[in-house]
């Protein structure tokens, strides 16, 4: 493969569909595969990204995507290294049967919301041996996604795992054209996440998902579920397993309230309904006190919880670390430390 580079400058893209760079659309059994680098040169982006310099003169809200694979059925990107993109290095949607294998993603830690792989509308999608350090999440799932497997991956710097949904920005009927406004993270949210969704009020489903064997160094969130008041829907049969955490600040937090004000949101009778969630054998230290945080809803509160084998502890001498539940129902098994609250 060589390497690809994209152009520096975002004035390229004028008159183009700024949303992406290299897309494949619709291409059964394809198999890229290569030692080479893909760079997306995307500082000239970030320095203009409205979100980071939201009273810049000029600044933009879209961002090329580097790689996007739309409605591509039984397909693989392995042995490839991206970096420094624009917006999402890989955008995988629309898809049956997709294997990320031996990819190394890597942006600077303070790259404005770029996410390493981006997996939205799809099923049967294995990302695995994989090293991600990035500006935003590691690896981000969206709504209507069902067995996603994540195994074997580094992850930092950057914001984790993320399962979550992202309405906003994939209601568009070009093929591959995929808007950045969908992402609502900030660089505060780093995490191996399930999240962000019903952010539009939708039906989210979302069920079948294993995280296992990552590594977690100096990241914001860990094992994290994060759901919008206003949606409605299922969110279930997720298993986080095999996690270490390195001095991360919420190793394991479910927030089933979030809302787009800051402070506390009003409680509403909507809401995601989390249930089935196992968090197996995790491990590490925490550098906040509350090392689970288990935040549900009162209206559709998180049933079947399961905290088996976890050992978390403070990554400050002589600090203790606790566990804080609202409306968190379920078991534990063996050794959890800290004390759960259910």
């Amino acid at each position: 493969m060589g390497r690809i580079i994209s152009p520096v400058s975002p004035k390229t893209w004028e008159g183009l569909d700024q949303a992406k760079w290299l897309t494949f659309y619709k291409v059964s059994g394809l198999k890229i595969k290569d030692s080479g680098e893909i760079d997306g040169r995307g500082w000239g982006w970030w320095n203009q990204s409205c979100r980071d310099h939201p009273r810049l003169e000029g600044c933009t809200s879209l961002a090329p995507t580097a790689m996007i694979f739309e409605s591509c059925k039984t397909s693989s990107l392995s042995q490839v290294r991206l970096i420094n993109s624009s917006q999402t290095h890989v955008l995988i949607r629309g898809t049956d049967g997709f294997i990320v294998d031996h990819v190394k993603i890597t942006a600077p830690e303070t790259s404005p919301n770029i996410d390493g792989i981006h997996i939205i509308s799809a099923s049967n999608i294995f990302i695995r041996n994989s090293i991600i350090g990035t500006g935003d999440d590691c690896v981000s799932i969206g709504d209507h996604t069902t067995n996603i497997h994540i195994s074997h991956v580094k992850c930092g710097p950057g914001h984790g795992i993320r399962v979550f949904v992202l309405v906003q920005g994939f209601s568009t009927s070009k093929p591959g054209a995929y808007s950045s406004t969908g992402f609502i993270w900030s660089r505060e949210f780093m995490q191996a996440t399930i999240g962000s969704l019903g952010r539009s009020g939708n039906v989210v489903q979302v069920q079948n998902t294993r995280v296992n064997t990552v590594t977690f160094k100096g990241t914001t969130n860990g094992a994290r579920i994060k759901t919008w008041q206003v949606g409605k829907g299922y969110f279930r049969g997720v298993m986080f397993e095999n996690l270490f955490f390195n001095s991360v600040k919420n190793p394991i937090i479910i927030d089933q309230n979030y809302c787009n004000v800051r402070g506390a949101c009003k409680e509403l009778e909507t809401g995601v309904q989390i249930r089935d969630v196992v968090y197996r054998n995790l491990w590490g230290t925490s550098s906040t006190e509350v090392a689970i945080t288990l935040n549900c809803s009162r209206s559709v509160s998180c049933t079947g919880l399961l905290l088996q084998s976890i050992m978390l502890k403070s990554s400050i001498t002589g600090k203790n670390v606790r566990s804080s539940c609202i409306n968190a129902h379920g078991a534990a098994i063996g050794v959890v430390q800290p004390a759960p609250c259910f």
